[in-house]
């Protein structure tokens, strides 16, 4: 499958993560569950283009700005 980014995931897709940004910002993303090879489900995408992912019971909100730059398989 193509990769994708996270901003293209849409309700109920399963995602595998495939590359995070670099920097602080990837040390954060890993702080709260999200890393590369981590498989999350997309839960809702709110107005504005806030993604809400899901990690076993933990939900993680992604900015717009931050999922155009997570790339993404879509499973």
């Amino acid at each position: 499958m193509n990769n994708i980014t996270l901003d293209k995931a849409r309700k109920g897709n399963l995602i595998t993560i495939v590359n995070l940004p670099g920097g602080e910002i990837n040390a954060q993303l890993i702080r709260i569950g999200i890393a590369e090879g981590e498989t999350l489900v997309c839960l809702q995408r709110l107005p504005g283009g806030t993604i809400i992912l899901q990690k076993n019971r933990q939900e993680i909100a992604v900015g717009y700005d931050l999922a155009k730059n997570i790339k993404i398989i879509l499973r």
